[in-house]
């Protein structure tokens, strides 16, 4: 008998086609899958599928087809230790996917129809009265900043390049407040803090070598200069390969950590809430096909 997936599909991810949505559903029924279509119609969409998925199906398979904030989404939905998740890269970073190493939309249906899991690990942002998940990172200071600055209008007219101009209005406003990173008997005072549960960080750079997606803990790291220039030199040591040479950074493992201070706060991309944030990592949160 065909296992049974459902595919919670953003039609506005950049590389969405229903011809191509047609021939991805046709191979994974080839590969002995029955795939049932979800396609959202707003942003919410993708953690709502996936919360009603998880309570009517005993054993779960959900796969995210489109970018990160699609994954987000579904991650967000989905009950701990109990589903399967797998991807379908169709968005314009698609970190996840890189992180797995998937190199095409065919390699990715032949890992689902090979069914390789592995248990998965997730954070967990919690600030008053929000509870966030993230997959791939969460970052509190100046990233958070910029992803908060993000207007509307300017991302549907010029895409990525909203985030220049958000940082650009961020660097005329520059601010020097510090926060407080606590964890494992560590307190560290730095400008911002990137908490990585991957290595990758917006598209293919490597900032955070030692993470992995299937460890029980994050890299936590600490950006202790509060200058443009030092920031500068950072962007340089990441797009360069060289990050673990910059002498600004403090990177440390945590399970857990609490982030004192009144800054912004983005997971996965999409701003959520400001700090202070407590952040936990859950291990086996979930399988993830590789």
């Amino acid at each position: 008998m065909a296992r049974f997936c459902t595919l919670i599909v953003n039609p506005v991810s950049g590389g969405y086609s229903r011809q191509r949505l047609a021939q991805v559903t046709a191979a994974l029924e080839a590969g002995g899958l029955a795939p049932e279509l979800l396609l959202t119609e707003n942003a919410a969409d993708a953690e709502l599928f996936s919360r009603r998925i998880c309570q009517e199906r005993e054993e779960p398979f959900l796969i995210a087809v489109g970018g990160d904030g699609t994954v987000n989404g579904v991650i967000n939905g989905l009950a701990a230790k109990k589903a399967t998740l797998a991807v379908l890269p169709l968005g314009t970073a698609n970190v996840l996917a890189k992180e797995l190493g998937i190199i095409s939309l065919e390699d990715a249906v032949a890992r689902i129809a090979r069914g390789t899991t592995r248990p998965l690990t997730v954070g967990l942002l919690e600030a008053g009265g929000v509870r966030r998940r993230f997959l791939l990172m969460a970052g509190i200071g100046v990233d958070g900043s910029i992803v908060r600055g993000v207007r509307e209008r300017e991302k549907r007219v010029i895409g990525k390049g909203a985030y220049l101009l958000s940082a650009a209005r961020l660097l005329c406003d520059w601010e020097r407040e510090r926060l407080v990173v606590t964890a494992g008997g560590r307190r560290i005072e730095c400008h911002s803090v990137v908490v990585c549960n991957a290595a990758r960080y917006g598209g293919g750079f490597i900032f955070a070598p030692d993470a992995e997606l299937f460890t029980p803990e994050f890299r936590v790291a600490c950006i202790t200069a509060d200058t443009r220039s030092a920031y500068l030199r950072l962007a340089l040591a990441v797009i360069s390969g060289r990050v673990t040479e910059n002498r600004d950074l403090v990177c440390f493992g945590a399970e857990e950590l609490l982030v004192s201070g009144k800054k912004a706060v983005q997971a996965d991309g999409d701003y959520c809430c400001d700090a202070p944030v407590r952040i936990t990592a859950n291990s086996g949160f979930a399988r993830l096909v590789v």
